[in-house]
Order: C-alpha cells, then sequence, then structure tokens
C-alpha cells in the first residue's frame, strides 16, 4: 500500500501536486511520470483532456510505466481553468456542447472545430513562452460563472456573485465579489469565451456535495 499520495491532483493553476483529496473527474496530458512513478514534466502532448472516472467497465494501473499519466480534478471548472477541455470518447456529449460553445464564443473557420483544432487553439493560451501559467486581465462583472481568478493571492471560482476560495478538498467560504475588481483570470481566455457562450461548468460546491459521493475508482494493480 502507499503511505503517500500520489502527484497527481490538478490545481486551477495547471499544477500537479499530491494530495489524498478524491477528484471528480480523471484526465491527462501523455506521459509525465517515470517507470518510478516520478513526475518528471507537466505536459507531453497539446492534448489535455477530462474524463469520466468510469467508463466501459475499463480498469487502469495508475501510472503504469509507458502509459498515459492519470490526472484528477476536482471538479469541471478546476479543469477548465488548468487549460483542460471535454474528452471525446467518454465525455463525447459534454465535448459537443463545448464544441458548439467554441464556435459562438471563439468563431469557426469552416464548421464546428476539430479536437485537434481546439487543442492547438487551447495550448497557445495555457501556457507563457517559458512554460508558466498564462493569464489575462478582466473585470469580475465581465466574467461569466464558472471562471476562475485571482483574488489574494488565490485561485477562487466565480460563481453566483461570490468568490470562491480553491483548495485541494474543495471550497472555502465565498465572499462577495467587487463586480468592478480588475482581476487576473486563470481560465484560457477561449475557455472563458467557451463558458459565456453558455457552456457550465460542472462544480463540486458545498451544498453540492452530496451530488458528487462517488470517489475515484480502484483502479487495477
Amino acid at each position: 500500500m502507499r503511505s503517500q499520495p500520489r502527484q497527481n491532483r490538478v490545481t486551477p493553476w495547471g499544477e500537479l501536486i499530491a494530495d489524498p483529496a478524491r477528484g471528480a473527474l480523471m484526465g491527462n496530458r501523455g506521459v509525465l511520470h517515470d517507470d518510478e512513478g516520478r513526475i518528471v514534466r507537466s505536459y507531453q502532448i497539446e492534448r489535455w483532456i477530462t474524463c469520466l472516472l468510469e467508463y466501459k467497465g475499463r480498469r487502469r494501473e495508475l501510472m503504469r510505466p509507458g502509459y498515459y499519466t492519470e490526472l484528477f480534478f476536482w471538479d469541471e471548472a478546476t479543469a477548465l481553468a488548468a487549460g483542460h477541455r471535454p474528452c471525446a470518447e467518454c465525455r463525447r456529449e459534454r465535448f459537443e456542447e463545448f464544441q458548439a460553445a467554441w464556435v459562438l464564443g471563439n468563431g469557426a473557420r469552416n464548421g464546428l472545430p476539430l479536437a485537434s483544432e481546439i487543442d492547438r487553439d487551447l495550448h497557445r493560451e495555457r501556457l507563457t513562452d517559458d512554460g508558466c501559467k498564462r493569464t489575462f486581465a478582466a473585470t469580475l462583472s465581465e466574467l461569466p460563472d464558472g471562471v476562475f481568478v485571482v483574488q489574494g493571492g488565490e485561485a477562487c471560482l466565480v460563481w453566483e456573485e461570490e468568490l470562491w476560495p480553491w483548495t485541494p478538498g474543495g471550497y472555502g467560504e465565498p465572499v462577495e465579489l467587487d463586480p468592478l475588481a480588475r482581476v487576473p483570470v486563470l481560465t484560457p481566455e477561449p475557455t472563458v469565451a467557451v463558458i459565456a457562450a453558455g457552456y457550465v461548468p460542472e462544480v463540486r460546491l458545498p451544498q453540492r456535495a452530496a451530488e458528487h459521493r462517488h470517489a475515484e475508482p480502484e483502479y487495477a494493480g
């Protein structure tokens, strides 16, 4: 039995941390770990996705050498802030909603964009040239619910005119937001446009905890 949690929990900053909190979604960015299960890179590919915890009875050995690194997110809003998007296989319906909202929010050159086109455009907005989290400034009143911003050095979820500070195990006590405040936005700008166009992220606020009692499945191995 492992005595320490693995470094596979994702923060709204896109960082990978070790924490015992359970996630509501899984995902990946390629092979990020070595043969000893240590994280050696922050991403391998541009395809950053979020997946269901359970799908068609599939079972995986966590951090198997040479296979993609399983990442876990507290909720979808966290995953979107980190720069991920819905998987086009196990979350097909949600991907198609995201895809349609992408066209409304960001436009499209020729019909619905392919997943690879979304990944390419998103990747430009995830990181700066030196590999740091890319942010942009906005006024809180301009932002839709489900977006993450930085307030007082903390990552906070914008939701129903309040700011909810994020922790690995859930959200802290909310505070009323100042609609005129100018803040750094963690959620990539194209994803903010998707949310503004009608895509509603799944969130795990305290009053909704009963809806998300299923923890990560026990993967084989």
